[in-house]
């Protein structure tokens, strides 16, 4: 009944369109959604939108399917209690509604619900049009049942709580669960790629016979190097990469904001004179594209944010310096394959070796490929295992650690907006945990007169 979609939405008539998630029902497209979008998009990412868009679909299906249930605080505590029991029979193993939703983790229902409340929240703000409240406003059926949903959550809201289901009884839901809070878990073991399997990575998981991947391993070097997060070296011009005037035998790698970094100096107007602006207007100007963050297609490639170190850039801290020397060496080398091909974008990752050739290489690809680098090596490719891209980071976090550096540098070196957000990445693997024990015990046992492996288990 309803399809999530990629939508162009013009609002006014210069003809410049912003494209956004949609969800389309058979009577049109959602345009509350539409509206919340457009609003949110200065300061949200397209995959918030999505998840905000799987949110919303959920919740339409559910009222779909209970067009009686006229207490509102009922449907929305019957619709939170679903997404934390599912919708099966336990018994039969049966879902006569139709929507088979499996039983969620607290952390994913709670999402979903913080997603809700905030979109009825702004809708309940900015558009008084409600059927209950406006009954000349004249909308799709849908749209009329979103903004009537909107409504009754503000009545109720008082009653609801942060989380919908927070008075939900064990005789109510037949389960005996807490829906106050999320349950707190200690994070595992910090999934860090293994360092001493990194130069095997490079030089043997990114060959295939007589043939380096120079761009994998450019990549994977940002990552595990200098730390960056995956996506961001997708938004890499070549002009932003140079011998760093400091040690000319290192690369000076500045990865910058994709709208707002400023815009290459050999960007010229028709004086000859460099222009003076910024990348989102540099890649509308001369290449018809906005920022990768913008796409909605395989192209797209995220920017989390966090602190920038000049206008809106991101500088590669290389730890060890070694892996700046390497990469500027390696980069000279990659420039020799890019020369061979034509570009309709200025990003510097590209196809080499299959159609479309010298088009923007994307997330997805580099993936693949770091996986398949993985396997040529003997490593398992997993998340929890640190051999996903992203276990480059948690190395790079760590190798900081054990170095024994401060962490405002940490921050720093990280990009991170606050000292606090490093603590995922440098935090005590079981190893370091155990052994910090086990020096706790060898000083208390020098503080005591009898030693305590002299004493048995009785005495």
């Amino acid at each position: 009944m309803f399809v999530s979609i990629r939508a162009k939405v013009l609002t006014d008539e210069t003809g410049v369109y912003t494209e956004i998630p949609a969800l389309l029902a058979v009577t049109g497209v959602l345009e509350p959604l539409i509206d919340y979008f457009l609003h949110r998009s200065h300061d949200r990412s397209l995959e918030w939108m999505r998840k905000v868009t799987r949110s919303v679909r959920l919740f339409l299906e559910y009222i779909q399917l209970n067009p009686a249930e006229r207490d509102p605080h009922h449907l929305f505590q019957n619709f939170a209690k679903r997404l934390y029991t599912g919708t099966f029979n336990r018994e039969t193993g049966i879902d006569a509604t139709g929507l088979c939703w499996p039983a969620r983790s607290p952390h994913d229902a709670a999402r979903i619900i913080i997603h809700l409340s905030d979109f009825f929240d702004w809708l309940g703000e900015v558009r008084p049009e409600a059927a209950t409240v406006n009954p000349r406003y004249v909308g799709s059926t849908f749209d009329r049942q979103t903004d009537e949903a909107a409504y009754q959550y503000r009545r109720s809201k008082a009653f609801l709580g942060h989380m919908w289901a927070s008075n939900a009884s064990a005789r109510a839901t037949g389960y005996r669960l807490r829906y106050r809070s999320v349950p707190k878990v200690a994070r595992g073991e910090p999934p860090a790629f293994p360092e001493h399997h990194f130069e095997a990575l490079l030089f043997k998981g990114f060959r295939n016979g007589d043939r380096y991947d120079y761009r994998g391993i450019l990549i994977t070097l940002l990552l595990h190097g200098a730390g960056f997060r995956e996506s961001e070296p997708f938004h890499l011009y070549v002009q932003d990469v140079f011998p760093d005037p400091q040690n000319p035998r290192q690369a000076r790698v500045l990865i910058h904001h994709p709208q707002y970094g400023t815009a290459p100096a050999d960007w010229c107007d028709e004086r000859g004179r460099a222009r003076k602006s910024n990348r989102a207007e540099y890649l509308a100007q001369r290449f018809g594209l906005v920022p990768r963050t913008d796409l909605m297609d395989r192209r797209h490639a995220g920017w989390k944010g966090g602190m920038h170190d000049g206008p809106y850039y991101k500088q590669a801290y290389w730890f060890v310096p070694e892996y700046g020397e390497w990469f500027l060496e390696l980069w000279n080398c990659y420039l020799k394959q890019l020369a061979h091909f034509d570009r309709d974008h200025p990003f510097a990752f590209v196809n080499l070796r299959r159609a479309p050739y010298g088009a923007m290489y994307t997330l997805t690809q580099y993936n693949k490929a770091h996986a398949a680098a993985c396997r040529r090596i003997g490593l398992q490719v997993g998340k929890v295992l640190g051999t996903t891209p992203h276990g480059h980071r948690h190395a790079y976090g760590q190798r900081l650690k054990r170095a024994g550096i401060e962490k405002p540098m940490i921050r720093r070196f990280m990009h991170h907006a606050s000292v606090e957000s490093q603590e995922v990445y440098t935090q005590a693997s079981f190893g370091e945990a155990r052994k910090a024990l086990e020096q706790a015990a060898h000083r208390l046992e020098g503080d005591r007169t009898t030693p305590v492996s002299s004493l048995g288990p009785f005495d």
